[in-house]
């Protein structure tokens, strides 16, 4: 592989397999029942064997609130194994202030829609958000060398996992750095793919068990109609704006005074950034999930 960057890749037209962190790529290859073996076999690998997921069934990715005027979310991919566990699983492209308040507000879907009317013990199944980040959690939270980050509600005192059914899986992908001679586990491999697939220009020979053969004839680009390589190129230029927005702003030093937690300079920036990419056309989910305000308020903008 060649060193050239994955943005000159594509600007050049010669990527041969789509970018995972577009919304066409991401869908493309987990988004879909047509395509569940992948997202069975990278779910499989993440969770080391503690959970293993033996079959699939996606569910409606729109989630409404139990009334009129409710917040409603929307998830990347939203599915429930054969045990009646949900999983949602999200490419989380951009940081934004309140990234872990909106993963728990998410979680909480999944939670209500287990309610019965009537007589109902409460018994819960489980509730997986897996987040895959295209940045890492500010303030150096995690050590560098750390990027895989399990999270369950827990006892401070004696730090015994106090409920077991509600799960926050997190990947910091650009802390990952393996090189194809080091790639040992299945995990390993899911995150050398996601990490690296676009700028790939055939398949490495470290990745030579059956599933990865599928997502390599998924994700080439020569295979797919020329409705689809329309639908891939509107997204990667969603993509390819939505990241040179968020350069320039920090360029600017807007993410700088988000961060010193100024409330009203914090809101005005949030609002400057999404009037911007609201100008270049971004979808308003993309827009909301970048900045974390509400697509309302974004439509008033």
């Amino acid at each position: 592989m060649t060193n050239r960057s994955l943005q000159d890749i594509e600007e050049m037209g010669s990527a041969k397999y789509i970018n995972p962190y577009t919304d066409f790529g991401f869908k493309k290859l987990f988004g879909t029942p047509l395509n569940k073996d992948l997202l069975i076999s990278f779910l499989n690998s993440l969770f080391e064997g503690k959970e293993v997921v033996r079959d699939l069934t996606y569910l409606n990715g729109e989630n409404l609130g139990n009334s009129y005027g409710d917040r409603r979310a929307i998830f990347d991919v939203y599915c429930e194994n054969e045990q009646g566990e949900t999983f949602i699983v999200e490419m989380q492209k951009a940081e934004q202030q309140f990234f872990k308040d909106r993963s728990v507000f998410y979680s909480t879907f999944p939670i209500q829609n287990q309610g019965k009317k009537g007589i109902w013990d409460f018994k819960l199944k489980g509730v997986y958000t897996v987040g895959i980040l295209d940045f890492v959690f500010p303030d150096n939270e995690y050590p560098q060398d750390c990027l895989r980050h399990e999270v369950k509600l827990m006892d401070v005192d004696d730090k015994h996992v106090f409920y077991d059914k509600l799960t926050f899986l997190y990947l910091e992908m650009p802390k990952f750095t393996k090189k194809e001679d080091e790639l040992k586990t299945m995990y390993d491999k899911w995150l050398f793919v996601l990490h690296n697939l676009s700028r790939l220009m055939k398949r490495p020979a470290a990745l030579q068990e059956r599933i990865f053969t599928r997502l390599f004839d998924q994700a080439e680009i020569a295979r797919y109609t020329p409705e689809e390589r329309q639908d891939y190129e509107d997204s990667l230029k969603v993509y390819r704006d939505m990241k040179n927005v968020l350069d320039t702003a920090e360029l600017k030093g807007l993410k700088k005074g988000l961060k010193k937690g100024i409330e009203q300079g914090a809101s005005d920036e949030r609002k400057k950034n999404a009037k911007a990419m609201k100008a270049l056309g971004l979808p308003l989910e993309t827009i909301a999930k970048v900045t974390g305000m509400s697509i309302e308020d974004i439509v008033k903008l």
